[in-house]
């Protein structure tokens, strides 16, 4: 299992908390710096006159602003190798079954513009690279689904793949969070402030089962988000610790039954307190390492 690290977004703090830990508590882990994504790369998802903004420092103030974040080099280079973790990861996981980018899941981002803390949209860009490089060996098409469990909905994945049969975007969120404006995603759950695990868990089981009923993929995208955490400043649900580990759980063994390469991204998380925030992320990833020990122990039967 390869953890790819580097790429921001608000709060910094906890993607350091994060990186620091992995390092220290899950040695066995290989940590590999990022190749940041090249424009080639973006245009497959991005407009190149916004590619082109945001290296050269003229994005429009309006979009800047939706972005959330003042623009700087330091910025672009984020935004790159944030996109170019995740493009490594769903490669590495196409060869190891599991993989993972310690941030990511800047689901905001759609084609012509940025927003909600996010510059690029990572997993669509990656979804798009590992199609294209599929289409090099193979004329079949290459199924992606993308479960994005970020409280708030992945807007900028549902309208970037609106009119797309070849990836599937499944999205639970905040039906009150952000963004106030939503799009259509092939499945939206929208849940109640205050949904606490029993029923969270019971709308997850059922939407693996109705993505299962209407898509095949070859490859899945988890959004592991923090913040439905009961004590996430903009979350507004009310899960716990172990409800969190649970939903964590179902998504690894959903995939791995059914043999489906996995990269999982970090998303949201904005805790009270930034070490719950990165404890949580911590669970993920330990759980996603054993459903890469699992994975590994099945090719070897």
């Amino acid at each position: 299992m390869q953890t790819l690290p580097l790429g921001h977004r608000f709060p910094m703090s906890k993607y350091e908390l994060l990186k620091t830990r992995v390092s220290q508590e899950m040695g066995f882990i290989d940590l590999i710096e990022s190749t940041p994504v090249s424009q080639g790369e973006l245009a497959l998802v991005h407009l190149p006159r916004y590619i082109e903004q945001v290296f050269a420092g003229t994005v429009p103030a309006q979009i800047q602003k939706a972005i959330g974040f003042p623009w700087s080099l330091g910025m672009v280079e984020r935004a790159r190798c944030s996109t170019g973790a995740t493009i490594q990861a769903a490669r590495q996981a196409l060869m190891e079954g599991i993989s993972a980018n310690l941030a990511g899941g800047t689901h905001h981002a759609c084609a012509d513009q940025g927003g909600g803390f996010c510059v690029f949209n990572d997993v669509a860009v990656a979804t798009r690279v590992i199609q294209v490089e599929h289409h090099r060996v193979s004329s079949k098409p290459f199924r992606v689904a993308i479960i994005d469990l970020d409280v708030h909905q992945g807007n900028g994945s549902a309208r970037i793949f609106a009119k797309d049969s070849t990836v599937f975007t499944l999205s639970l969120h905040g039906a009150k969070n952000f963004p106030f404006e939503k799009e259509k995603s092939d499945l939206d759950v929208e849940l109640a402030d205050g949904t606490q695990d029993e029923d969270y868990l019971g709308a997850l089981a059922h939407s693996l089962d109705v993505l299962e009923s209407r898509f095949e993929p070859n490859f899945v995208f988890y959004l592991a988000g923090a913040d439905p955490y009961k004590g996430d400043r903009l979350g507004r649900l009310s899960l716990s610790v172990n409800g969190l580990r649970s939903r964590d759980e179902s998504v690894f063994q959903w995939a791995r039954e059914r043999g489906l390469p996995l990269a999982f991204v970090m998303a949201g998380g904005y805790g009270h307190d930034m070490q719950e925030t990165a404890q949580i992320q911590m669970n993920t990833f330990a759980l996603g390492y054993a459903s890469w020990l699992l994975w590994q122990r099945q090719d070897a039967l």
